[in-house]
C-alpha cells in the first residue's frame, strides 16, 4: 500500500563520530519512504550544526538542543512526524519523555534506559499519548530469524526444552576507553550506560531475541558478570544461566573481551522434534535438525518461506541480505504503523488503510522495559554471588 507522502524524520544524537547514527540514517532511508529533515546531533550546539551541514540539512532545521527542536518542530508547517534517539542511554529517557508529551512517535536505540523506573514512566506516557514507539532490536528485523520465529509458532520444533544465545566480541579486551575511542568512552561509563556495559550493551540483544523467537518467559537467572580489564568500572563479559516458564532451560552469553570475535550473535533452540540454529554473521541461512532425518536449511529469498520472512526480504536468493537491512525492517514496520495512525497509508483508491499485523512487527516500550528490568536483575544476580533471582515481570501496558 502506497503512502501519501514520506515520513518526515528528525533525529537527536548520531553526529560526527557516531557509528549508530549513520546506521540508523542508512536504514531509514533504504525503502524511500521515510526523509531525514532535522535534527539535534550533539549535545553542543556547535557541533550539531557541523553535523547538520555534513547532512546537507537547512540550518534552520538543525537545532542546538532538543528542546528547541520540539518546540521549533512542533510549530513549523511540516514538522516532523517522528524522532530517531540515537544518543548514550542515559539520554533515551528525557528525550523520550518529551518528545512523546508533546505528540510526536518515537523510534530509540536499545537499551531503552538505564532505569526501570523510566521504563515504565515511558510505557505510561506511550498509552496516554497512543504513542507509537519503536525500540531498535535490529536482530528481530533479520527475515530467517522471522522465519524461525514462525517455524516455533507453528509446531515445528515441538515443546522448546533448551535455549543457548551467544553474543561474543573481543574489541573492548584492552582499556580502549582510556585512549579516548568514543564508543567504548560512553558504554564503559556508568554515568552513561547505566549498570552494566556487557550485559546492557550486547546481552540486551541476546535476551530480546530469545523471546522474540521463542515466546519464552524468563522465571529465574543465575549471573556472574566480570570486568575482566583492569581498570574497567562496568562488567566486559557475562555468562547467564536461565530457568524458564513452562520447564525450558537456557544459557546467555555475552562477552566483549573474546578476543578473535567480532559481532558472532547467534542462537541455538532444541524442542522434541527438532531444533534450529541462526548465525548473525551468516544470516540468510537457517539450519532444522531433525533426530531421524537429514539437516534443512532455509534460504532467505525463496518463495516456500512464510509470509513474515518473504515481505521482510527486498533482494533475489543468493544476494546477500545483513545488518542494515535488518535495522530497515524495523524502521519500514515502525515507520508504516506511524504512517496508519496519521492517516498516510492509503489504497490504492486512496483508502486510508490501518496497518497490518506484519507492519506492526517490531520491537515496543514493552519490549524495552522487559529488556532493562531483565539487566538489572542480572546484576543484581551477579552482586549476590551468582544467587538465583526471580524474574517475573510484567511491563506496563
Amino acid at each position: 500500500m502506497p503512502l501519501k507522502r514520506k515520513l518526515r524524520m528528525g533525529m537527536v544524537g548520531g553526529g560526527r563520530d557516531a557509528f549508530i547514527g549513520a546506521v540508523h540514517r542508512h536504514a531509514a532511508a533504504l525503502d524511500g519512504e521515510i526523509e531525514l529533515v532535522a535534527g539535534c546531533f550533539s549535545s553542543t550546539a556547535e557541533k550539531s550544526k557541523a553535523s547538520g551541514k555534513d547532512l546537507l540539512l537547512p540550518a534552520d532545521r538543525v537545532y542546538g538542543s532538543y528542546q528547541e527542536m520540539i518546540e521549533k518542530e512542533a510549530a513549523h508547517p511540516e514538522g516532523i512526524d517522528f524522532v530517531s534517539i540515537v544518543t548514550p542511554n542515559h539520554v533515551h529517557f528525557p528525550v523520550a519523555a518529551a518528545f512523546i508529551e508533546a505528540g510526536f512517535d518515537v523510534v530509540c536505540d536499545k537499551p531503552m534506559t538505564t532505569t526501570l523506573a523510566d521504563s515504565e514512566r515511558l510505557c505510561r506516557l506511550v498509552k496516554k499519548h497512543k504513542t507509537v514507539f519503536a525500540l531498535t532490536h535490529n536482530y528481530t528485523g533479520y527475515p530467517m530469524v522471522k522465519q524461525a520465529k514462525e517455524l516455533i509458532e507453528n509446531g515445528t520444533l515441538g515443546t522448546i526444552r533448551k535455549v543457548v544465545v551467544e553474543y561474543p566480541q573481543g574489541w573492548l579486551a584492552t582499556l580502549l576507553e582510556k585512549e579516548g575511542a568514543k564508543q567504548a568512552v560512553w558504554r564503559t561509563d556508568p554515568k552513561q550506560a547505566g549498570v552494566s556495559s556487557c550485559i546492557g550493551d550486547i546481552g540486551s540483544h541476546g535476551e530480546n531475541l530469545v523471546s522474540y523467537i521463542t515466546g519464552l518467559e524468563m522465571e529465574e537467572i543465575c549471573a556472574d558478570l566480570t570486568a575482566f580489564v583492569k581498570g574497567r568500572e562496568l562488567d566486559d563479559d557475562g555468562n547467564i544461566l536461565i530457568r524458564y516458564k513452562g520447564g525450558a532451560r537456557g544459557v546467555l552469553i555475552a562477552s566483549q573481551i573474546s578476543i578473535g570475535d567480532e559481532n558472532n550473535l547467534n542462537i541455538r533452540v532444541w524442542g522434541t522434534k527438532a531444533s534450529l540454529q541462526w548465525f548473525q554473521e551468516n544470516p540468510n541461512y537457517l539450519h532444522v535438525k531433525y533426530p531421524d532425518g537429514p539437516e534443512h536449511v532455509w534460504k532467505r529469498g525463496n518463495g516456500y518461506l512464510g509470509e513474515a520472512a518473504r515481505t521482510n526480504s527486498r533482494l533475489p536468493f543468493g544476494h546477500p541480505e545483513a545488518f542494515i537491512e535488518a535495522f530497515a525492517n524495523v524502521y519500514k514496520n515502525a515507520a508504516r504503523t506511524i504512517a496508519a495512525k496519521r492517516g498516510l497509508l492509503v489504497n490504492e483508491k486512496g483508502r486510508k488503510m490501518k496497518a497490518s499485523k506484519l507492519e506492526q512487527d517490531f520491537p515496543t516500550v514493552q519490549d524495552g522495559a522487559r529488556g532493562v528490568h531483565f539487566i538489572n536483575k542480572a546484576v543484581q544476580s551477579s552482586k549476590k554471588g551468582g544467587r538465583w533471582v526471580k524474574m517475573s515481570y510484567s511491563p506496563p501496558k
